[in-house]
């Protein structure tokens, strides 16, 4: 057989079975990898949407969570998948921008070991307290710090995450002697805070909203340029008179790279009109989240600008995991 014949049967043949997977997908259940414990800002969203995608597509859209090494073990996981869309990941800031800066050696390269489908959510984090704390206020907090250095206590979902250079920018601009506990997700160190055992968290808002409404933990600012309209009585850092830091989690959905053209693009579409129902915004922008969406080619474009946005502050800051 001639050999450009042959190719040209083999590259059609290649196409149409391609083509015949993506129309019958889905045809099983989907799993979607959260690289983090429940409970926290970006799970609590992720839920939401794809009890939505399931309905939508008409297969069980399942939530996976696995943690561990600032979201890196979950991430692993997916990159090492096959790539047939029926393995997602919650694209995260940390293990998708932060992390390359962090960690001398990362299991999987973000930007070219996943097929980016789109942004979801983005949304800022609040600096929270237990009520027993003898503050009122930030500028009270940091008084109270300065008096007993070594002595208060700040939680983080992990060394190296967004709630982590949240806190280590706080600490370095008020320069404070405070002591970082790290925790293996955002859940976690909230059940922490509201038992009292640790003092302060940079918690995601959705995540800590809810225990500052039932006054578990009170709220003294936020991380965004500006208050957000979930909690527009929580001032922002720039507000409290320190310098405007803009530290928002941000989260996406990816794919193992290699993901079919029709697959993706079903994806995609379902996802934003997800995510921009008046329903979904809705319940949302009430926990203190702003749902995004973007094309497969803007959110990889996104994820290498992040990169390169954290990884001048991880070096101003001067932290490395090994």
């Amino acid at each position: 057989m001639n050999k450009h014949l042959f190719l040209l049967i083999f590259f059609s043949a290649t196409a149409y079975a391609t083509l015949c997977a993506a129309q019958d997908y889905p045809s099983r259940p989907i799993r979607f990898v959260v690289p983090f414990p429940s409970s926290g800002g970006g799970d609590i969203i992720i839920r939401a949407l794809s009890q939505k995608l399931s309905e939508r597509l008409g297969q069980a859209v399942v939530v996976d969570n696995r943690s561990g090494a600032g979201g890196n073990v979950g991430t692993e996981l997916v990159a090492r998948s096959p790539a047939d869309g029926y393995t997602l990941v919650m694209a995260n800031i940390s293990p998708f921008a932060i992390n390359a800066s962090i960690y001398k050696k990362l299991p999987f390269n973000a930007i070219t070991d996943f097929t980016p489908i789109s942004l979801v959510a983005s949304f800022p984090n609040v600096l929270v307290v237990h009520p027993s704390l003898p503050a009122n206020s930030l500028k009270e907090l940091v008084a109270l710090a300065s008096a007993r250095p070594g002595q208060l206590t700040y939680a983080s979902s992990g060394a190296g995450s967004i709630t982590h250079l949240s806190a280590e920018f706080f600490r370095s601009q008020a320069q404070l002697d405070i002591v970082h506990v790290p925790y293996k997700g955002g859940g976690q160190a909230l059940i922490d805070l509201i038992a009292g055992h640790v003092s302060i968290f940079f918690s995601s808002l959705p995540g800590a909203l809810p225990h500052v409404r039932s006054k578990r933990l009170r709220g003294f600012v936020v991380t965004g340029l500006a208050r957000s309209s979930a909690a527009p009585e929580i001032p922002t850092l720039a507000e409290s008179g320190f310098p405007a830091f803009e530290a928002a989690t941000w989260i996406g959905a990816a794919a193992p790279v290699g993901l079919a053209r029709p697959i993706l693009n079903r994806l995609n579409s379902e996802i934003v009109d997800i995510m921009r129902a008046p329903d979904m915004r809705e319940r949302l922008v009430s926990q203190g989240a702003e749902p995004k969406t973007s094309t497969p080619e803007q959110f990889a474009a996104y994820i290498k600008s992040e990169n390169t946005k954290w990884a001048k502050i991880v070096r101003d800051a001067g932290i490395t995991m090994q």
